[in-house]
């Protein structure tokens, strides 16, 4: 991982709070800010894919076209039949 310097402005409450999650965690208040920017940014993507597919679900549910296909979405088309298999 790649780091890279930079400056960011905390309220007050806020460096507190970080810096005593840090003091509990033995962890550095960058390491601290990292994780939580991180799963910031995790949950804006969900939420981002989320959204896009709930714009999509109407043409899902109304255009045939779409699926054609979603009896080939079980897991016997993806993994094959496992009482069958070889290994």
């Amino acid at each position: 991982m790649e780091l890279y310097r930079t400056q960011i402005l905390l309220e007050k409450s806020q460096h507190e709070t970080l810096t005593q999650i840090a003091q509990e965690e033995s962890r550095s208040l960058s390491d601290i800010v990292r994780e939580m920017l991180d799963r910031q940014l995790q949950y804006r993507q969900r939420r981002q894919m989320m959204l896009a597919a709930h714009e999509l679900q109407g043409d899902y549910n109304t255009d045939s076209a779409l699926t054609e296909f979603t009896a080939l979405d079980g897991d016997e088309f993806l993994f094959g039949d496992e009482d069958h298999a070889t290994g």
